[in-house]
């Protein structure tokens, strides 16, 4: 299975080469690397329903106990199942939608890649594995939403979904960092095995709320919804794919998986049932104020979401049933619905349902393909979503924490998202015939292909629920659940609460849809109030990180050394001098033994140091310098060590010969900074010089370890054969970090020789070289 995930990134750089050889059919080449996955994971159905899990290892970093580890449970299955049949319908319907066009080859190539990054990601058991999938799929979605790269919008709403999913992945990161922290270990299949209350833990809150914050953003809760419908500036395959079965289902994943390990709570019943009921009421409200297709199915997918995560919230066993239902009802339904929004653009070259009208006739199987699709979303029997809507009624019901919240909401958003439906399903195909800006006709196999599939899928499961029910269902919400669970669906449950529920909101859904216009009139009033939603605060963080830019490049970043080193000294100050000064108390203990000789020497240094500052000319400046040098190198010798005084001669020497070399070609000495400046200057320097010598002197008087230097005067001789040991230390104990050395002093002597010989070209385009060469020549 390893070899199968990471052989789609090696696939997805084969596919320009792929393209040259099979042309025009390269899509249906491709879809055939998902497809036979989805086979691989049909043939593990019975086995998973058995209540087996699968793991799958492969050492990866074997010295830190690091392994590539893919675990297939109910969950996973269910999900893998989704991406890859989506993904193959996908791939054959881009081959139509995109026919011709010149980045097909690169279109390719990040689509699997997003493919296989969720699927890697829905496999993953271990923590850090996850993690790097998780952004995986951001980095790649971020790659199609952007796909036309010459729109302007397309750009900004790409750069809004990584700006939003990126920061949720750092929350993933912390919470991850946690949760392997608390409970000792970072594979998610031990975690959950090992039974430990992870809700009793001081880190639980801040862990919960960063694990949370990572699925939020990436599945589009509010108030992070906003990003959701901007991305539909994104290639429509890569629409269908993003809602049915990847992206956004990434978060609800997420939270689904740590369900029986951190679900259960207050702040998780709280959080994810509240959360998850504004979303979904939010989700149906913003689409029934929309004309464009695509957004109307956007914000319906936003509903979803938060339908999800409110009944991951809700908890009970009823609501997982119905969690794991209503997640494939809307993998169904969703992927053949944008599938047929595609189709009705891509003919008609109008995106506005208010443009389209009496198109049945000129495209029968497409009208039939959305009606069957619509009613699923709708809830009509005998589709599958007729199923999955009950269910959320009876989950709604049996809530006890917010329930009246919940079930209002719930009854709201069933009836809005029918009226949805209405539109998508009958505002294209029926009533008056409306002129479109291309000539409607049917689509092409490749792009009819899938949403037929898709929707006779809802059809099928939807008379005979039981398919889905005792197979592949049953395992997800038992891996949800923690335990055991039978999942038992039946299109008819007699006469209920939940049949009464769905037979007045289909009443009050389809009232909605024949006043939509005369909505949609009245609900523009509330333009002024939308325009100050989320979104608008997102642009506020994004001009206030602009300012904040300006504001440090022009302040701190502004091109001048003196600054940039004024700068660091002064957080140096503050780090030290608070840890040292501050949070412990300094203890100085050495005993003072200067010599007559010793202090002349330190004099020396310190007058030059002095005299290098307050030079007025540069060749005073340059002496100065010098004496400062050679008195260290004195103090060198002293100490015994000639050799680093000898070194310390030569470079000082080589440096001030340097220095008066260029002396007459620099400028003039100019005043730089005000006198109010030197002395902030000269102060900052003092306080540096003083806390310097203060943590030296208490680092004098502590002594936590071994000293190092007895090794090394014991073993010296033994091991290196060598008598000096500084020069043993260098060649062989720090051998590398010496060729390192030699290396960056190589490099800027090529550089320095490539200066010298480098001229400036004369007026016939000749160097000053090529110039002496031909006169000799």
């Amino acid at each position: 299975m390893q070899f199968a995930v990471l052989s789609g990134f090696v696939l997805a750089a084969f596919a320009p080469l792929l393209h040259q050889w099979f042309g025009p059919r390269t899509s249906f080449v491709l879809a055939a690397f998902p497809a036979l996955l989805a086979l691989w994971f049909l043939g593990q159905v019975p086995t998973v329903m058995e209540g087996e899990v699968l793991y799958l290892q492969l050492d990866w970093v074997p010295s830190l106990g690091m392994s590539l580890t893919f675990l297939i449970d109910g969950l996973a299955l269910l999900f893998a199942l989704l991406i890859t049949v989506i993904g193959t319908f996908v791939l054959i319907y881009a081959g139509g939608y995109l026919k011709g066009h010149r980045d097909l080859a690169r279109f390719h190539i990040v689509i699997l890649a997003f493919m296989v990054s969720m699927l890697g990601l829905v496999l993953a058991d271990g923590l850090l594995t996850l993690f790097v999938f998780w952004e995986l799929t951001s980095i790649t979605s971020y790659l199609l939403i952007g796909f036309s790269h010459a729109d302007v919008e397309a750009r900004k709403s790409a750069r809004q979904g990584l700006f939003v999913t990126f920061g949720g992945g750092l929350a993933l990161m912390a919470g991850l960092a946690m949760l392997g922290s608390v409970s000792g270990s970072w594979s998610l299949a031990e975690i959950t095995a090992s039974g430990v209350d992870l809700r009793e833990h001081d880190l639980y809150l801040p862990m919960l709320l960063c694990l949370l914050l990572a699925a939020f953003t990436k599945s589009a809760q509010f108030p992070f919804h906003f990003w959701l419908p901007n991305a539909m500036a994104a290639p429509t395959p890569v629409s269908a794919y993003l809602h049915s079965a990847t992206m956004v289902k990434a978060g609800i994943y997420l939270m689904a998986r740590l369900q029986p390990s951190l679900g259960g709570s207050e702040a998780w019943i709280a959080i994810l049932s509240v959360v998850g009921a504004v979303t979904m009421f939010t989700g149906a409200f913003l689409a029934i104020r929309q004309t464009n297709i695509k957004k109307l199915l956007a914000y319906s997918t936003i509903m979803a979401l938060g339908t999800l995560t409110m009944l991951l919230g809700i908890g009970t066993e009823g609501a997982l049933i119905t969690f794991v239902t209503f997640l494939l009802a809307h993998s169904l339904y969703k992927g053949a619905l944008f599938m047929v929004a595609g189709i009705l653009d891509h003919e008609t070259g109008t995106k506005d349902v208010t443009a389209m009208g009496g198109l049945r006739p000129l495209m029968p199987v497409t009208a039939i393909v959305a009606m069957v699709s619509a009613l699923s979303l709708a809830g009509v029997p005998p589709l599958f979503g007729f199923i999955a809507k009950e269910l959320l009624f009876e989950a709604a019901l049996e809530a006890e924490a917010y329930g009246w919240l919940v079930l209002l909401l719930s009854f709201v958003s069933a009836f809005l998202t029918i009226a949805v439906a209405a539109i998508v399903a009958l505002r294209p195909f029926f009533g008056e015939r409306r002129p479109t800006p291309r000539v409607a006709h049917e689509a092409p196999l490749s792009m009819l292909l899938g949403p037929a599939c898709l929707a006779a899928l809802s059809l099928l499961l939807g008379v005979l629920p039981v398919l889905a029910g005792m197979g592949v269902l049953t395992a997800a919400a038992s891996a949800v659940m923690g335990e055991p669970v039978t999942v038992y669906l039946s299109l008819w449950h007699g006469i209920n609460i939940p049949l009464v529920m769905s037979i007045v909101t289909l009443g009050l859904g389809y009232l909605l849809f024949k006043r939509w216009d005369r909505l949609r009139a009245y609900l523009a009033r509330l333009d002024p109030v939308m325009a100050r939603g989320p979104e608008a605060g997102y642009e506020a963080v994004m001009h206030g990180i602009t300012v904040v830019s300006d504001w440090q490049t022009r302040i701190l970043q502004n091109g001048y050394m003196r600054n940039y080193i004024l700068v660091m000294v002064l957080v140096l100050i503050a780090l030290l001098g608070n840890s040292l000064l501050i949070r412990h108390s300094p203890e100085i203990a050495f005993e003072l033994d200067v010599r007559f000789h010793e202090v002349v020497v330190t004099t020396l240094m310190v007058l030059g140091a002095l005299f290098a500052a307050i030079a007025r000319s540069r060749l005073s400046a340059v002496v100065s310098v010098g004496i400062m040098g050679f008195s260290i190198a004195l103090t060198f010798i002293l100490f015994s060590a000639p050799d680093l005084g000898i070194t310390q001669l030569l470079v000082e020497t080589l440096t001030v010969i340097l220095l008066v070399l260029v002396l007459f070609r620099l400028p003039r000495f100019a005043s730089l900074s005000t006198p109010l400046e030197r002395v902030r200057d000269a102060l900052v320097a003092g306080s540096v010089g003083a806390l310097v010598t203060l943590l030296i002197l208490t680092a004098w008087g502590i002594d936590q370890f071994v000293p190092i230097s007895d090794y090394m005067i014991e073993n010296s001789a033994p091991l290196a054969h060598g008598r000096n040991i500084v020069n043993v230390i260098l060649v062989d104990y720090r051998a590398l970090d010496t060729l390192g050395e030699i290396f960056v002093l190589a490099l800027a002597a090529i550089g320095v020789i490539a200066m010298l010989k480098l001229r400036a070209p004369d007026k016939a385009g000749r160097s000053t070289a090529q110039e002496k060469d031909s006169r000799h020549g």
